[in-house]
């Protein structure tokens, strides 16, 4: 083995080992779940468990944060209580929100392209999360968890006029997971610079 591909090896062995840190630190966010009752069903709650993923496509490539994603989804699984439907939308528009923003900003790795990066990423997984919970997820709970009357009334409870599920979608879901994108992007714009700097050390 050449000391090039020796070196190579290692950087990727280390690039494993930092996606697999960063899964379990978004597997322990992911469980302080914040329900927000006055602006939508408890069932559905705000974390910030995308926060090291998205810093994972930012700092290692635009597909590691893939990995971490589902890796904190399968984690969560041992603690459900959807039955793995909250799961799998989380994983689905967690991936949304972070492949984008990683290719964006890797095509030219500047503070503007982050900002773009992740604002098209909040776009995309809020104009998706209508779609996918609508044909995914929210079928899944009717089977699972409740009907669908249940939940449309859970929605009524706080907005009387919605009048189905899709509506209620595009009134509740797509801008609170806006906003949760958004703030896991601040976040991550707070603190990306000096832990990308320590993580670039390491390899």
């Amino acid at each position: 083995m050449t000391v090039t591909t020796r070196n190579r090896t290692n950087t990727n062995i280390r690039k494993i080992a930092v996606t697999a840190v960063l899964a379990a630190l978004a597997a322990v966010i992911q469980l302080l779940e914040i329900p927000v009752p006055m602006l939508i069903p408890t069932f559905v709650k705000l974390d910030f468990s995308e926060l090291p993923a998205l810093i994972a496509s930012f700092v290692i490539s635009p597909w590691a944060g893939i990995p971490v994603c589902l890796i904190k989804n399968l984690i969560k699984l041992t603690t459900t209580s959807s039955a793995g439907v909250g799961e799998l939308c989380n994983f689905l528009l967690g991936v949304c929100m972070v492949v984008p923003a990683g290719l964006i900003y890797h095509r030219k790795k500047t503070r503007k392209r982050a900002l773009i990066g992740c604002l098209v990423g909040c776009v995309i997984a809020s104009v998706l999360s209508v779609f996918v919970n609508y044909f995914i997820s929210y079928p899944a709970f009717y089977q699972f968890i409740a009907p669908e009357e249940v939940v449309l009334g859970a929605y009524q409870a706080i907005l009387p006029n919605v009048k189905s599920i899709f509506q209620s979608l595009l009134i509740f879901n797509m801008p609170f997971t806006f906003v949760k994108f958004l703030l896991d992007s601040v976040f991550t714009f707070i603190i990306y610079k000096p832990l990308s700097n320590a993580l670039k050390k390491i390899w």
